[in-house]
């Protein structure tokens, strides 16, 4: 049983907006026996003015097109590319890096390189296939670069990609009952926060900090003894601010379980390391703190600077700082500058050193949290030192990680600076998030895709918040 397309209108926004060329998006779908109706809501791109370039943003640029080099050589239109072999990977089959990084490209002027790509989207970009993908990478990476691309440039190729990639997703949604039950049940809107409420009041809770996985039958949490805000729940947290922000700050519920949840890891989750006394946000494990913090938790700076910036509390901003501190000294504490995928922070009053990576998680893909935060937190306090600490990151990813042909690699061993042992991919969100995060910090105008009109999806791409009421 598939998803049949039954029409699809297009036609000008008739609620009163300060975006003329609002468009609304309506589809009728069948599913078997079940007939729904979806609008979708995208506000008219923005005019970017384009300023010169400063010495470090034009850094950024020349390391954006050394990594386009590599994919542009070696692995155009596929997934991902192999830098040191000079080959390719497919995931999805639907050039994942591509489509990834269209809207850096924009972002960063590069006109030519961004032609190019748009004409493989043109021609080459197909939905219409059998294949197994994971719907939360496809739905940030592919789905979000091209709804954030459309905005960017109101280019409508875009716009209809990103509808045939939406139905496409749509499908998974179906087939699941809990959810199939409530899309029936209610409009889109009633549906949506239908889902927030029923997430919110779900037993297993503590103080706000979920467990990280729900049986998509029961819709109930499954049963887990850690807590955490790394792999594979730290996107709800980030979420639970930005759906309220981009939302128009008008959905209570998200804001309220955001407050809950950080309220919740200030009392279960912080600890100090020692002998420095680094703030970490470590793991509740069978209700005891294992200090144990992955990279992906430094997204969490940044959350909490942009909350403080609307109007949430101001202690925040200061356990912000805190925290970009210590994502930080995950990459200074390392032989090559390069943080670990995981660090453990010392507890014991007689530790020599904060941190400690075991073999197994010596390895560093390029990820873009911490650069992320220290965006955010430059943005809001105009401190230049952490455009300083982006800066001296950008030298070590280039001393270690570039590959001469083209392209970075991820590495395996960020302890050992002789050979920091590359493994020959190059993920696309170091396109996607950690070039323009860097781009973006450097930048001498505040308001370039300023967080006060956009919201960044968590791979980077930025979309617009609706202020209508």
């Amino acid at each position: 049983m598939g998803v049949r397309i039954l029409r699809l209108l297009n036609r000008p926004d008739r609620i009163a907006s300060p975006h003329p060329l609002d468009i609304l998006f309506l589809s009728v779908l069948e599913f078997g026996s079940r007939t729904f109706v979806f609008y979708l809501h995208f506000i008219a791109p923005p005019r970017i003015i384009y300023a010169v370039k400063n010495q470090r943003q034009q850094a950024v640029v020349e390391a954006f097109r050394h990594a386009w080099l590599g994919y542009r050589h070696f692995a155009w239109g596929r997934d991902e590319l192999r830098p040191v072999s000079q080959g390719y990977k497919e995931w999805f089959g639907l050039g994942l890096t591509l489509v990834d990084a269209l809207d850096t490209m924009w972002i960063m002027g590069l006109q030519e390189e961004f032609e190019e790509a748009r004409k493989w989207v043109a021609s080459e970009l197909n939905f219409n296939k059998n294949i197994d993908v994971n719907l939360f990478e496809c739905t940030i990476r592919i789905l979000g670069g091209l709804l954030s691309t459309f905005h960017l440039t109101g280019d409508k190729l875009f716009l209809d990609k990103a509808v045939s990639a939406s139905h496409c997703t749509l499908h998974f949604y179906l087939l699941i009952s809990s959810v199939l039950n409530t899309i029936e049940s209610f409009g889109k809107r009633e549906a949506a926060e239908a889902v927030t409420r029923h997430v919110r009041d779900l037993a297993g809770k503590t103080d706000g900090l979920v467990p990280m996985f729900i049986n998509t039958q029961t819709g109930r949490f499954t049963r887990s003894s850690t807590l955490t805000l790394g792999a594979r729940a730290d996107s709800y947290y980030e979420y639970l601010l930005k759906q309220w922000l981009q939302g128009g700050k008008r959905e209570q519920l998200l804001l309220d379980s955001y407050i809950e949840a950080i309220g919740g890891v200030q009392k279960h989750l912080l600890g100090k390391s020692q002998p420095n006394q680094l703030t970490f946000v470590g793991e509740l494990v069978n209700g005891e703190l294992r200090p144990k913090m992955d990279h992906l938790v430094c997204f969490l700076p940044g959350t909490l600077a942009l909350g403080t910036r609307h109007g949430l509390d101001p202690s925040h901003l200061h356990l912000a700082e805190k925290l970009a501190n210590t994502c930080y000294q995950m990459y200074r504490q390392t032989e090559t500058g390069l943080s670990a995928e995981i660090s453990y922070f010392n507890t014991q009053s007689d530790a020599k050193q904060d941190i400690d990576i075991k073999p197994a998680d010596r390895h560093n893909l390029l990820r873009p949290e911490t650069v992320e935060s220290l965006f955010y937190l430059y943005w809001i306090t105009g401190n230049h030192k952490y455009q300083d600490l982006g800066w001296d990151i950008l030298q070590s990813i280039n001393r270690y990680t570039k590959v001469p042909s083209g392209g970075y690699t991820s590495i395996g061993n960020v302890r050992n600076r002789d050979n920091p042992q590359p493994r020959d991919k190059m993920e696309s969100f170091f396109l996607s998030e950690t070039l323009k995060y860097l781009y973006l910090l450097f930048s001498d105008n505040l308001t370039l895709i300023s967080p006060d009109t956009h919201v960044f999806n968590t791979e980077a791409h930025p979309l617009p918040i609706h202020t209508e009421p």
